[in-house]
């Protein structure tokens, strides 16, 4: 289904309660862009533990699961070009987290997919420099659905 320029498919495979429905995801999406609409083709999936483990082991060397993996086809993605790419998200490490950190739930899944979507527009957090504009703009966007900060324990 198009959201603005952007073709996003939306794949829920956990039945974690959790789980934001698909029009919030894509309110989220939305969101990211601003004045400047997204275009090009994501796919954003929901999963339960199971296959974040094996996601995350395949494709980071790493046992166990993690809340995003982001996998970008078109580095080069920005508003003058095209996004390319899947984030898949694990239900239960993003509710666990947000519970052991005192955060809204809501809030916490609404994070991991604007966090997502950033990595695949070509955003970072390798070195302290891409990490402080990387949360800058999470937190600005946050703010733009009017949530608390996530990198802020004071502000849940």
């Amino acid at each position: 289904m198009k959201t603005g320029d952007l073709d996003l498919t939306v794949q829920i495979a956990s039945d974690n309660p959790t789980c934001p429905d698909e029009n919030s995801i894509r309110q989220w999406v939305d969101g990211i862009s601003g004045n400047s609409p997204l275009h090009g083709e994501m796919t954003i999936r929901i999963v339960d533990k199971e296959e974040g483990t094996r996601l995350n082991r395949q494709y980071r060397g790493k046992d166990g699961p993690t809340n995003v993996l982001s996998f970008a086809y078109n580095n080069n993605a920005g508003p003058a070009q095209p996004i390319s790419g899947d984030i898949v998200i694990c239900a239960p490490v993003v509710e666990k987290e947000a519970l052991e950190q005192n955060k809204d739930v809501r809030s916490h899944w609404a994070h991991m997919v604007v966090h997502g979507t950033l990595h695949l527009l070509g955003h970072d957090h390798l070195d302290e420099k891409q990490a402080e504009a990387m949360e800058a703009l999470e937190q600005s966007i946050m703010a733009g659905f009017g949530y608390a900060n996530p990198y802020n324990e004071n502000d849940h």
